[in-house]
């Protein structure tokens, strides 16, 4: 009964294959939730009630699937373990929808519904973002009750296949059953390590808010050598409106998406974390905010993004000037912005700028808040050091992740702190084609979890330390 018994149980259970076999499972399902076809929801339905529900009640958990009170969103899975009145209670979380298959744009060899192996990459859609993931937690669970004969912790756990939606449905979820799913801590998966052989953590995640911008300036499409220079170009008018927002290296123009957050502890936190490396992009050091570090740009700021432009029909222009023109959006922002104040400070600026034409539609679920947890909360200090026991000193700590998670259903309905290990590279190809996750990443998580779950049932913070930390 000791914890490095239970990691070398976890390891050995990816060195015979029983990981890849259960992933390769768990890809086949086609769980997307982008997918508006009655197919998809089935699907979402399916991987619960038969991928995740027998495995839990295995462990003993007592599991509900509910229907989302949101009709667009899929079902969720809500169970909990208890072990004792007296012990510390863990939330975990996990996502089994995915993003669109995208059938016929991956790579030769490679489908999106079919786990393949090539060489440390296991790829398929979902393997990455986010079975692995879920996979790789509810493994190191199991060998800690394996080795141990029990957790030495309460655990209660949320599975949603929404969350590529925006999690549509999961705050009334919260909400309505608060007081099943209220525990000391959230110890969850999702996102990417900043480097892949390096393990990351993270507190809280940037705020998103998507919304479109249009143009319409009038009905129909007319020649343009008979109307060129007698009607409005809607696409000229909307680049401009756009050019306004950034300057030409991206800074942003809008002075109330302008953070105030990025603070000298902030900047502590950030100072000398990689942000390029496995197999990722080159970061341009001429883009964003100028006199800031990449990391900073990335983790303490807000980036303005258009996702998609459309006037016309590109795939067969014609000799008109369209009536209209289309850019979807979106603001990436931190702690200190205010998501309700982001459209109507656009709106401000577009007008002062002469662009009172330029409609803002919001998406539906459009933005997740901003959160952020002090690095130096006793959670956070408490996985920070169980990681570093295993891993021999090797850490990155975040206060918050660059990309958006639905971590503001947990903090702000119920009220718990939030530590984030993700289990992926940023190098994985996630919401694209030619998705993987790695193997090596995958075998060095698995032990990771593992003893951390230990630790967890080992040590108890007292609750008066992270009660005053809330």
């Amino acid at each position: 009964m000791t914890r490095d018994a239970t990691i070398a149980r976890v390891h050995e259970y990816f060195d015979t294959g029983a990981f890849q076999s259960e992933l390769a499972d768990l890809v086949t399902y086609r769980s997307e939730s982008q997918n508006p076809a009655d197919e998809a929801r089935t699907e979402s339905h399916r991987y619960l009630e038969t991928a995740m529900l027998p495995r839990l009640e295995a462990m003993n958990f007592a599991c509900q699937i509910i229907d989302n009170p949101d009709p667009q969103g899929g079902p969720l899975l809500i169970g909990e373990r208890h072990e004792g009145d007296d012990l510390s209670t863990v939330l975990t979380y996990g996502h089994g929808d995915t993003v669109l298959g995208q059938e016929g744009m991956w790579r030769d060899g490679l489908e999106p519904w079919a786990l393949v192996e090539e060489g440390d990459r296991l790829y398929g859609r979902g393997a990455a973002d986010n079975k692995s993931q879920h996979l790789i937690n509810l493994a190191a669970l199991e060998a800690v009750l394996s080795v141990r004969g029990c957790l030495g912790f309460n655990i209660r756990i949320v599975i949603e296949m929404s969350e590529e939606v925006g999690s549509m449905g999961l705050p009334q979820v919260f909400e309505r059953f608060k007081d099943r799913l209220t525990a000391d801590v959230l110890i969850a998966s999702d996102g990417p390590r900043l480097q892949p052989d390096v393990p990351t953590i993270f507190m809280g995640s940037r705020g998103g808010i998507t919304f479109d911008l249009l143009v319409e300036t009038h009905e129909g499409a007319h020649h343009s050598g008979n109307w060129g220079g007698l009607l409005a170009d809607p696409a000229m008018i909307l680049a401009h409106a756009l050019a306004s927002i950034t300057d030409r290296r991206g800074q942003i123009n809008v002075p109330e998406w302008r953070p105030d957050s990025l603070t000298d502890a902030v900047r502590a936190t950030l100072k000398d974390l990689p942000v390029e490396g496995g197999n990722g992009p080159q970061v341009n050091p001429d883009w964003g905010e100028e006199g800031l570090t990449p990391a900073e740009r990335v983790f303490g700021w807000n980036s303005f993004a258009v996702l998609a432009q459309i006037a016309g029909i590109p795939e067969a222009p014609v000799n008109a000037i369209s009536g209209w023109a289309r850019a979807t959006c979106q603001l990436r922002f931190v702690v200190g912005t205010d998501p309700e104040e982001v459209v109507p400070a656009l709106r401000r600026h577009l007008d002062a700028q002469g662009f009172e034409d330029v409609q803002i539609i919001l998406h539906d679920r459009s933005f997740f808040s901003a959160t952020r947890l002090d690095p130096q909360h006793p959670w956070a200090e408490f996985v920070g050091n169980s990681i570093r026991k295993t891993t021999g000193g090797k850490l990155h700590v975040l206060p918050n992740l660059a990309g958006s998670l639905p971590n503001d259903s947990f903090t702000d309905i119920l009220g718990v702190p939030t530590i984030w290990v993700p289990h992926s590279y940023r190098g994985c190809s996630q919401h694209a084609p030619n998705e993987h996750v790695l193997k090596s990443v995958c075998r060095d998580a698995l032990g990771v979890m593992a003893g951390l779950f230990w630790d967890v049932g080992a040590i108890r913070i007292p609750q008066s330390d992270w009660q005053k930390h809330r």
